[in-house]
């Protein structure tokens, strides 16, 4: 397979998802069986990943229509889906997207219908997962989980009467009865409840929380960091909050603590073309201290083309967040960067990080029909990375690659 720029990554294998390209998050189950989230295909794909070089698409499940499907988690035999409303549908609202509360763009929507929850799946037949709990939400739905077994789930939930996501925990003591045990939300954000925003312009809203040990790291897009002691998880406790934007240009997305390092870090997510957004980082933090976290460093940015002028987004989206049973790594990052590409990153030196392996697509052989109007660029969007070293790397039109870093320790 042709690729636009390569180091220490080698192809293995594409996959086109059973004719849905567009993937957003990626898990993988212990019986080599893997699930893909969409946006714009409106449920969740089901592979058969055992031999990598030939990936099979062996089942899809369908989200009600208007609804997007596109977070998802495994652990153990449960398979965990958000359901929302579909930013896809609209795109109007879809450009409004990035700078506005999700209250003002899709709650306008009152045409809409739509599901608002969680669904819950047994996998013990990892090709055929059977619903068993759905816990809805009055709202505009779920963006993102995180999920690694044990009693409680954290995501991002909107909830009627806030500006958009803010912190929720879910005790999924009982898999088919999920429950909401817990919230957090920063100050301005209820505003059925008669708080006004500090902030003059941009879009508060939580992307998702990590948890390690006693200790909750989340991504509020401009709205920045924050630290929660969640040693009693249903009632998070700020120990910090850090905002960079402004100066810096917001989308902060997807945290990854290295609790054995004392390290953190947070991506920002690109969210305009042609980086009108300024140029976005993945910034590295020193957490010895949790309610002081310093940034010592940011990764490196792609340089090898002018990705700026490529066309569509450059620039960070998610990383590979060490989940259980995945290669778990304190000194390699993984991260995709859009337009270019998947990266990987050597933090073994914090203060000096430098690049050790990319591979940056060929453009995708077609757009599906909500992205038609847009460049025919590769958008990287998600990546896991397996024990062997295998890269499972999502995009926005492209489907499923399955990749090979060389180096991986």
């Amino acid at each position: 397979m042709d690729a636009d720029s390569s180091k220490n990554i080698r192809f293995v294998s594409r996959c086109d998802q059973g004719g849905r390209p567009d993937g957003v998050q990626f898990m993988r189950h212990r019986s080599g069986y893997a699930y893909i989230g969409h946006t714009y295909g409106e449920g969740v794909t089901v592979l058969d990943l055992r031999d990598p070089k030939h990936p099979q698409t062996v089942n899809f499940i369908a989200a009600p229509p208007n609804t997007r499907a596109s977070h998802i988690q495994v652990h153990d035999d449960l398979l965990l889906v958000i359901n929302g409303a579909n930013p896809g549908t609209a795109q109007a609202i879809e450009r409004d997207y990035f700078t506005t509360p999700l209250a003002d763009t899709l709650g306008a929507r009152r045409d809409l219908v739509f599901a608002s929850g969680m669904r819950v799946y047994d996998l013990a037949h990892p090709a055929a997962p059977r619903e068993i709990g759905f816990m809805p939400v009055d709202g505009l739905g779920l963006h993102r989980m995180w999920y690694v077994g044990g009693r409680y789930a954290y995501a991002s939930v909107h909830f009627d009467g806030f500006t958009d996501h803010i912190l929720a925990v879910i005790d999924m003591g009982d898999p088919a009865r999920p429950a909401i045990v817990g919230r957090w939300w920063m100050p301005g954000m209820w505003r059925e409840g008669g708080e006004t925003p500090g902030w003059k312009k941009g879009r508060y809203a939580l992307h998702h929380a990590l948890v390690a040990g006693n200790l909750a790291y989340g991504a509020w897009r401009d709205g920045g960091l924050t630290v929660h002691d969640v040693s009693d998880p249903t009632a998070p406790k700020l120990l910090v909050h850090r905002n960079w934007s402004p100066p810096f240009g917001g989308g902060t997305h997807s945290p990854l603590p290295l609790p054995d390092r004392n390290l953190l870090l947070v991506a920002d997510e690109a969210t305009a073309d042609n980086c009108a957004d300024g140029g976005k980082c993945v910034w590295l933090f020193d957490i010895r201290e949790p309610a002081n976290p310093v940034s010592i460093a940011t990764l490196p940015r792609p340089a090898e083309a002018d990705y700026c002028a490529k066309g569509a987004k450059f620039g960070p989206h998610n990383l590979h967040e060490n989940r259980p049973g995945s290669l778990q790594s304190s000194s390699l990052v993984f991260a995709t960067w859009y337009n270019a590409g998947v990266r990987v990153f050597d933090i073994a030196d914090p203060f000096r990080p430098r690049e050790a392996g990319h591979f940056v697509p060929a453009a995708p052989e077609r757009m599906i029909a909500q992205q038609a109007a847009r460049p025919r660029v590769i958008q990287s969007c998600d990546v896991h990375a397996d024990t062997r070293g295998l890269l499972y790397v999502t995009d926005t039109n492209a489907g499923l690659y399955i990749l090979e870093y060389d180096g991986a320790r």
